[in-house]
């Protein structure tokens, strides 16, 4: 099919990718000039893991990219938006959404040809069929269900992990206005064979997305609540605690063999230093705040915010315990992206751990493999060197804050090996061992001893 899709973010961009190299022939919209040029040059503007080989394999192919919106609808059956929303504090932004309808709709105004407009931006229930739909009947002077289509495909995609969860999902929502709406969305997926497909109303599809994410980011703020009573009490590892609540057989099924199945859900019950990211933080409180709308607290999301708002600082307050005085202290914050995988620092635990350091008197210096870029423009440079690696960010601190699960920080006992004195480790993710360093504290770790 011939597809336009509309943004080139982390999920408009690995959308159009994705399905040019499923075949599809893609047009992939862009108001900026420069980005528009990278990504025709084979040169992707985000960086996530094994996007710059599916791009460089499609583009002059399959795939192009164009500031020419009006060109890309005319050329397409189907047109999938994927701008920005953001959330500002009260309501999620539906600025870009509503001014690239419009743009649509003025395109279709003069297109004769049955035209499929997709929402594929994450977006509360109901804006779809009460935001979207309306503005492109009004811009084309044309009726929704007659002369075009209106659906809804939510992504589900992990940041850094995104190429392999668009080409080999756990399952496709296509929600739609009318039959033939979802019967078109399906048409774009017929290449993805073996994967469950959900088709439903807008809202529905809508509904789906916030769901899934607020479970998840529920699931971390449960066992970061649990986390903390087990420092409070003394002597009990979440860990351990963690490992026991696993073996549950409805969480960790036993096959007849005697085997167990772990799924990778089960890491969302790991206990750490808090969720960032673009989505979690954001979807969750787009609901809190959706849900107020209609006269339904979302009670559980307002305490899992409220948990995670506070989780960073964890960190913080463990190398308190330790040195009461920060002012002068040497520390090292090994991790600055939200999670692996990614630079996108956006509401990424290490924001408000690097301010409290820097606040307090401390001298930070900071390594993450990708994120430097972003770092420095979200946290400046004062009171923070930034580092090449982890030999470097280490030399010489009283205290390491281990925030991001990078494979590479895997080799921090080595490192560390017969340093006289030695630093506090502070590990926020549980990765390592607690007897590999002979300095160590964790989230949810008091009084315990290897």
């Amino acid at each position: 099919m011939k597809i336009s899709v509309m943004g080139t973010g982390y999920v408009g961009l690995v959308s159009g990718v994705c399905l040019a190299d499923k075949g599809h022939d893609l047009i992939c919209v862009d108001i900026d000039a420069d980005k528009v040029a990278m990504i025709n040059r084979g040169e992707p503007p985000i960086y996530e893991k094994g996007l710059e080989e599916l791009l460089k394999r499609n583009v002059g192919s399959r795939l192009t990219a164009s500031t020419d919106l009006a060109t890309a609808v005319h050329n397409t059956e189907v047109s999938l938006i994927s701008v920005g929303t953001p959330f500002n504090g009260e309501e999620i932004d539906l600025t870009y959404i509503e001014q690239v309808a419009r743009q649509i709709g003025e395109v279709l105004k003069s297109k004769d040809a049955y035209h499929l407009v997709v929402v594929k931006s994450t977006v509360v229930p109901g804006t779809t069929d009460d935001v979207v739909l309306p503005i492109l009947e009004k811009a084309s002077g044309k009726k929704a269900g007659r002369d075009f289509g209106v659906g809804m495909n939510p992504e589900f995609l992990r940041e850094g992990e995104a190429v392999g969860d668009f080409m080999d999902p756990d399952r496709i929502v296509m929600g739609g206005m009318d039959e033939r709406s979802v019967a078109t969305l399906g048409e774009v997926y017929a290449v993805f064979d073996g994967v469950d497909k959900v088709g439903t109303n807008n809202k529905t599809a809508e509904m789906v997305k916030y769901t899934a994410n607020s479970l998840l980011a529920t699931m971390i703020s449960f066992s970061n609540e649990v986390a903390n009573l087990c420092t409070a009490i003394g002597d009990i590892d979440v860990t351990e605690v963690m490992s026991g609540v696993h073996l549950d057989k409805r969480l960790s099924p036993i096959l007849d063999d005697g085997s167990r199945i772990k799924p990778s859900f089960n890491t969302y019950l790991e206990a750490g230093c808090g969720f960032g990211g673009s989505c979690f933080p954001k979807d969750v409180k787009a609901l809190i705040a959706h849900g107020a709308r209609h006269g339904s607290p979302m009670r559980i999301l307002d305490s899992a915010i409220a948990v995670n708002r506070d989780q960073p600082r964890r960190m913080v307050e463990l190398i308190r315990q330790h040195y009461p005085d920060l002012k002068g202290l040497k520390v090292a914050v090994l991790g600055l992206a939200f999670k692996p995988g990614t630079d996108d620092m956006r509401e990424s635990p290490a924001l408000p751990i690097v301010t409290d350091l820097v606040a307090a008197g401390a001298r930070v210096t900071a390594y993450d493999p990708i994120a430097r870029h972003e770092a420095e423009k979200m946290l400046g440079t004062k009171g923070i060197k930034y580092c090449d690696s982890v030999e470097e960010s280490i030399d010489g601190v009283d205290a390491i804050a281990l925030v991001t699960r990078w494979p590479e920080f895997q080799g921090l006992p080595k490192l560390l090996e017969g340093r006289e004195p030695a630093p506090l480790l502070v590990d926020g993710r549980r990765m390592l061992d607690k007897g590999s360093v002979s300095r160590y504290e964790g989230i949810g770790l008091r009084g315990v001893h290897a």
